[in-house]
């Protein structure tokens, strides 16, 4: 039986298991998926790397002192609570964290490639497509979990995407699925009298840009969180860029600020999403990356093939459907692609059923 065929049978086994034991129907209304490109495990579950806290191997343009003033403890779980504080306190206590390699828990992509376009759409439509070999593919032949739960009548006009990545328009296959999304430097409110939108409608415009195809994770923020009193979507995708965009860069510290800056973000979401009737303990969150990245005084700075390491991703997830088990230890090997199904299910629905070649749904995360 190959892994794929034996990681089927375990995830229809757990839920099956669930349903035959009586248990209570799924509490989740919501999903939200939030990505921060490329951030590595070791960052996720060990903190600051030693390796590159200096101005030779890390690119470092901050004090070395106050860096790691920040985010340096000599211990490791104090470490990389100091630099996502929100995942090492509320997600490890009330949720799930796979991916720590250490410890035997293994999360990959399987798309061959580890690199943004091939990630993405592994983690959307629930399995890797050979077609897909460059970030510049063009529009996505492939229907993304998001594009089909926006076909069913409850979902439909309730499912959105925000992304700092301008590609998230093919990616989504915008054209053909006719999702919301909200990505790159487009000026969000065009025409807009207000003085906060005419604000921000000018930032985007006239900020000095990084990358060109690549907003500032703060702008996005900024929008996503003004947006979701308003819309309120039942399914969410939400994609962090930077932590990808200084690592090519080589400057470790702005990895670091913007690692610690997603975990933030992610906070904020959560906390203005609880606060909501609709979403309060109705919703999951889903924390993942697109690949890993090489290791090493250079490595660490690339991705792909060439870069040993970089199929390793983590994966964590926090709502009323997922068992407290915190950091995983051992247990079967986790895929990307196994996210699109898991979206689904948690919301009561088989997205294996419209896509069979899509990986099974993670059992582990999904039933008390």
């Amino acid at each position: 039986m190959s892994m794929h065929r034996r990681m089927a049978w375990l995830a229809m086994l757990l839920l099956c298991a669930a349903a035959g034991a009586g248990a209570a129907p799924l509490k989740t209304r919501n999903v939200v998926l939030l990505v921060s490109d490329g951030l590595r495990w070791q960052e996720v579950f060990t903190g600051a790397d030693p390796l590159l806290l200096n101005e030779k191997n890390g690119g470092i343009w901050d004090k070395e002192d106050e860096l790691r003033r920040r985010f340096w403890r000599e211990n490791v779980s104090e470490r990389r609570a100091a630099l996502m504080p929100f995942l090492w306190g509320t997600v490890a206590r009330q949720g799930q964290i796979i991916g720590n390699q250490a410890r035997g828990s293994i999360a990959r992509v399987t798309n061959g490639l580890a690199f943004s376009y091939p990630g993405y759409n592994e983690m959307l439509t629930g399995h890797a497509d050979a077609r897909i070999n460059s970030n510049e593919f063009g529009p996505n032949p492939n229907v993304s979990v998001f594009e089909w739960l926006a076909t069913q009548p409850q979902f439909r006009g309730r499912v959105a995407a925000y992304a700092t990545w301008s590609t998230f328009h093919d990616i989504f296959n915008v054209a053909r699925s006719h999702l919301p999304v909200h990505s790159g430097w487009e000026v969000p409110y065009p025409g807009s009298a207000q003085p906060t939108e005419q604000l921000l409608n000018r930032l985007y415009a006239t900020t000095i840009r990084f990358d060109e195809e690549d907003l500032y994770d703060e702008f996005m923020q900024v929008l996503l969180l003004a947006a979701l009193p308003r819309e309120q979507p039942r399914v969410l995708f939400v994609g962090y860029g930077e932590t990808d965009d200084f690592a090519h860069a080589g400057r470790y510290d702005l990895v670091l600020r913007s690692a610690h800056a997603f975990d933030q973000f992610v906070a904020e979401l959560w906390e203005q999403l609880q606060a909501l009737p609709a979403y309060h303990d109705q919703t999951t969150f889903i924390l993942t990356c697109d690949h890993g990245r090489g290791s090493g005084p250079q490595e660490w700075k690339e991705h792909g093939a060439e870069q040993r390491g970089s199929e390793n991703v983590w994966i964590a997830v926090l709502g009323p459907d997922t068992a407290p088990r915190g950091e995983q230890a051992g247990g079967p090997e986790v895929h990307t692609a196994q996210i699109a199904a898991t979206i689904a299910a948690l919301l009561g629905q088989d997205y294996r059923q419209a896509v069979p070649e899509a990986a099974p749904p993670i059992g582990t995360v999904i039933g008390r």
